[in-house]
């Protein structure tokens, strides 16, 4: 064998194996690189309160529709409701109602909740294109004291039949009327006044409905007339839904859509002369 062939042969050699040695170089590399895993630093949370189920505009808030929720702590509003703050839930809620609409694992803020002693508990209880109108009551008129806020109820006017006749007259003028407050009272509970001392029930009421009260206010004497709570979940949604109609219509430039409210004892019917009966 000649010398000019021993010397490609052996540069073939030292080329197959330097072909070999950067393959298992460039495989090792590959596998090695591959197998290497980032761990994250870890975040820091924070603990806020969410609401655990959607929550309606006008009903108490209560233990169990509220959880603790961990949030990245940079991301915490400075309107959240922290537990760094005060981790009892049943502290934080106690005396709350809704105040806007809520999803559920939505962070609760001073805006979304109101306590029974700030302002805006009157308007976060009424249902959407309703009014609250206040009428003067005493213990007779009040069906002895057992009328409390969320009942339903029938309102009576009581008049004077002639200037000179001592004959009265009594009217049913609206039905299935819900009861807002009363007196300051929102609910059962905190109404710890006596019922000797009560002089006002505040009702839900439409617009129309509303004007007609007020009329009927300045012609006799209204009384209120307890409903049996069958007849009022009996009487179902007609007026909420007829209510919730006008809201929408009143808003449609200004809302994308709907607001379901759930009432707590069922609403009354629309009135078929006034807006009401």
């Amino acid at each position: 064998m000649n010398t000019s062939r021993l010397v490609v042969l052996g540069l073939a050699a030292l080329a197959a194996g330097g072909a070999a040695f950067l393959a298992r170089g460039l495989l090792g590399g590959g596998t090695q690189k591959a197998g290497a895993v980032i761990v994250p630093p870890p975040v820091a949370t924070a603990q806020v309160l969410v609401a655990s189920a959607d929550l309606t505009p006008g009903r108490a808030v209560t233990p169990d529709q509220v959880r603790w929720q961990n949030w990245p702590k940079n991301d915490v509003d400075p309107g959240f409701i922290t537990a760094a703050n005060n981790p009892n839930i049943a502290d934080i809620v106690k005396g709350t109602v809704v105040r806007s609409p809520v999803v559920a694992g939505e962070p609760l803020t001073p805006l979304k909740i109101v306590h029974a002693d700030q302002a805006g508990l009157m308007s976060a209880t009424l249902t959407p294109g309703m009014r609250a109108v206040s009428i003067p009551v005493s213990i007779a008129s009040l069906a002895g004291g057992f009328i409390q806020p969320n009942d339903h109820v029938d309102i009576v006017l009581t008049s004077q039949v002639g200037e000179a006749s001592k004959r009265y007259r009594a009217t049913t003028i609206l039905r299935n009327v819900r009861v807002l407050a009363i007196d300051q009272a929102f609910d059962n509970s905190k109404n710890q006044k006596p019922v000797s001392d009560v002089k006002t029930a505040t009702l839900e009421l439409t617009p129309q409905q509303a004007e007609r009260v007020t009329r009927a206010q300045a012609s006799g004497t209204l009384s209120l007339s307890l409903r049996s709570m069958v007849e009022q979940v009996a009487d179902g949604q007609g007026r909420v839904a007829a209510a919730r109609a006008r809201y929408n219509s009143e808003n449609s430039e200004s809302s994308s859509g709907g607001e379901v409210s759930v009432i707590r004892y069922g609403v009354l019917k629309p009135d078929s002369s006034a807006g009401g009966e």
